[in-house]
């Protein structure tokens, strides 16, 4: 039978920069006061709690949200669906800076750019789906997930830097005026699929959310990729939570602490660019999660019991590059094996393992450490533990069908 070509437009680029803009614009409104904790509480006079809130309202957030935004993603499309996250993102983002000293308009605003966040993730994989050939596909996932570190990179690089030069509201104003301009970039270049589909139709249809809800439970590959998608993701959440207390107690300082996180956060930006081009190139998906896998348990290892400044900062970037590697090959590996489910169906509920661990693992790792000397070592070898059955767990996968169609 002669093979069908399928035209690929390099708008889909465009399409893909227009998205990790406004992804990593929604994720540095997320991470905005983390590292000026302090500086927060002085400002609105509130407790460490309070301010910590400002970021834990959007795990709580997803937990809810998650669903109807698949729903709405998966029946109106990503031009619409994307848009509600951009909207949201650009008028609480702007909104922030309007708070003033009020802390309740201020955790009001971050709420509402909260309840964009799963409009925006939860649509990565469906947006590859219809702007990218299937051989492309795992890149565009890595792509849309290295916004996601950027965003994150840039909040805690730029926040102390412009709250220092500019004061705390003229450092959330500023923010304000980019998520509003990246809101409108977002409108006014996205569109929903190209004239002519990238792939042949049986790669690209999916069913609707309730039917793939059913498919998705009776997927047994699927419950295994959940199972390392909620270990992994949880890991990275409270690492990056408790990086300073993890180290502190063996003798490091808070500066060292921030670089070590920073370390942490260029090496996942590096591993999700390589890795998943990796897996496009090879066609295999199974391999570079295993191996994402094994490299975090020795990047975690070094974390948890490092004594040295080179190998704290060497294993933070051993754990990055390979523990942030993992997600974008993953979402692409659940929505090849879930197919016909939504895309954005499989890809949302895989953030929502990631997001209900998260929450689990920080409360953990704090309330489970030496009240003695405050130590997190033994929180952190169960972590590591929980790592290898995911390791054990990633054998238990097969490449999915799908990627096997390309030729």
């Amino acid at each position: 039978m002669e093979s069908v070509k399928y035209k690929v437009y390099p708008y889909r680029w465009i399409v893909i920069i227009v998205y990790m803009l406004i992804v990593a614009v929604n994720q540095l409104l997320w991470i905005t006061f983390a590292p000026i904790t302090t500086e927060a509480t002085n400002y609105y006079h509130v407790s460490d709690i309070q301010i910590g809130m400002l970021s834990m309202c959007f795990m709580l957030v997803y937990l809810v949200v998650s669903v109807p935004a698949s729903w709405v993603i998966d029946k109106y499309g990503i031009r619409l669906g994307i848009g509600i996250g951009a909207v949201l993102t650009g008028g609480f983002g702007m909104m922030r800076g309007f708070a003033g000293t009020d802390y309740t308009i201020l955790l009001i605003a971050q709420i509402g750019v909260a309840v964009g966040q799963p409009f925006l993730l939860n649509a990565l994989t469906k947006l590859a789906a219809r702007w990218f050939p299937i051989e492309e596909r795992a890149t565009a996932s890595g792509l849309g997930s290295l916004a996601i570190y950027l965003g994150v990179l840039m909040g805690m690089l730029l926040t102390p830097y412009l709250t220092k030069t500019h004061g705390m509201n003229g450092m959330i104003f500023m923010y304000g005026i980019v998520s509003i301009v990246s809101a409108l970039i977002f409108m006014v270049l996205v569109r929903e699929r190209p004239a002519t589909p990238p792939c042949h139709a049986d790669q690209e249809a999916r069913s609707q959310i309730m039917v793939g809800l059913r498919d998705t439970f009776h997927n047994k590959g699927f419950y295994w990729l959940m199972l390392i998608f909620f270990i992994g993701l949880g890991i990275f959440n409270a690492v990056a939570t408790w990086i300073e207390d993890i180290v502190k107690p063996r003798g490091f300082n808070a500066e060292q602490a921030g670089l070590a996180g920073g370390i942490m956060i260029i090496g996942g930006i590096i591993g999700a660019v390589i890795m998943p081009l990796l897996s496009d190139h090879y066609r295999k998906r199974i391999p570079f999660i295993t191996i994402a896998i094994a490299g975090s348990i020795i990047g975690l290892i070094g974390i948890t019991f490092a004594t040295t400044y080179w190998e704290l900062l060497a294993s933070s970037a051993l754990l990055g590059y390979f523990l942030l590697s993992a997600g974008p090959i993953g979402f692409q590996y659940g929505a090849e094996i879930t197919y016909p489910t939504s895309e954005s169906t499989s890809n949302g509920f895989l953030l929502l393992m990631g997001q209900i661990s998260g929450i689990a693992f920080i409360f953990g790792l704090d309330s489970f450490k030496s009240h003695v000397t405050g130590s997190m070592t033994n929180p952190l070898i169960v972590l590591i533990l929980l790592l290898v059955i995911s390791l054990c767990v990633s054998r238990l996968l097969k490449e999915s069908d799908l990627i096997h169609q390309v030729k």
